[in-house]
């Protein structure tokens, strides 16, 4: 056996012994859970919303919601922590803006894990003017998140590209990736085969993100349904405009499409051609 052979088999051993003593331990961790939650659970009702570990209370409650994937339950925690920090007078702007930030993130897990999250991250990302101005000054890589969920909702899609488009474009000089690009081809620059070449890049993001490979699937069937309407879209009305030219042409009835000057103009220049000496 060779020097290289055994180093590779020593690795591995090593890398087992550690995930196997990982798991051990998250096992055993695991287990203080539902006593932790319950104990912060009553830490919020007997402690008072002034004093300072009241929020600290609050991010844990939320975090061993999440850990023991109780997404109801974290969803409820989602909201009472924005409802907290959106009401609270902080030391400075930036706390606050810290804050926000911090819920931005950790949301991530509910969103892309409770059933109607996929709503709740557009409305909160992107109608919620305060978080998305925390987006657009801190986190502008979360537009990846909220891009894919905006284009895996069926709802009404049409009126939320739009504003998300309009967001993309303001962010673009700080922040592009092959998702949000992937919206700009196709809906801004209708460069449908760049957009098929980034969907391609798409499918290889999704994969490797944490909260997003889940929706690969999603993704993709919403992704292309998106380019066939819209490739529809524009052939409709060009074919449109054509036909109706040629109408015009055939009959050549031009004089309607031509503006017509006001009733007065017409008897004002006809008097003058009446009083006109050289009008012979």
């Amino acid at each position: 056996m060779s020097a290289e052979t055994t180093l590779v088999s020593v690795e591995m051993t090593v890398i087992e012994e550690w995930k196997g003593g990982w798991l051990f331990a998250l096992t055993n961790v695991v287990q203080y859970f539902p006593g932790a939650a319950e104990y912060l659970y009553f830490h919020r009702i007997l402690v008072q919303p002034n004093d300072k570990n009241y929020l600290n209370g609050l991010w844990g409650k939320l975090a061993a919601e999440i850990l023991m994937q109780n997404w109801d339950t974290a969803l409820e925690e989602v909201k009472r922590l924005q409802t907290f920090i959106d009401e609270s007078t902080f030391s400075s702007s930036l706390q606050m803006l810290q804050q926000r930030t911090w819920l931005i993130h950790w949301s991530l897990f509910v969103f892309f894990n409770h059933p109607k999250g996929r709503e709740l991250i557009i409305e909160m990302f992107l109608y919620q003017k305060q978080y998305l101005n925390a987006i657009q000054t801190t986190c502008p890589w979360i537009l990846r998140y909220l891009s894919t969920a905006v284009i895996i909702n069926k709802g009404n899609r049409r009126n939320v590209l739009k504003d998300l488009v309009k967001v993309i474009q303001e962010e673009l000089y700080t922040y592009h990736d092959p998702i949000t690009s992937f919206i700009e081809d196709l809906y801004v620059k209708f460069d449908f085969d760049g957009a098929q070449q980034k969907l391609r890049e798409c499918e290889t993001v999704l994969v490797n993100d944490f909260f997003l490979v889940a929706c690969l699937e999603d993704f993709i069937e919403n992704s292309r349904y998106g380019k066939e309407f819209f490739f529809f879209f524009v052939m409709f009305l060009l074919h449109y405009f054509l036909a109706l030219f040629f109408i015009l042409f055939q009959t050549h009835d031009f004089r309607n499409l031509l503006p017509h000057p006001p009733v007065h103009l017409h008897r004002d220049a006809s008097r003058e051609a009446e009083h006109d000496p050289r009008g012979g």
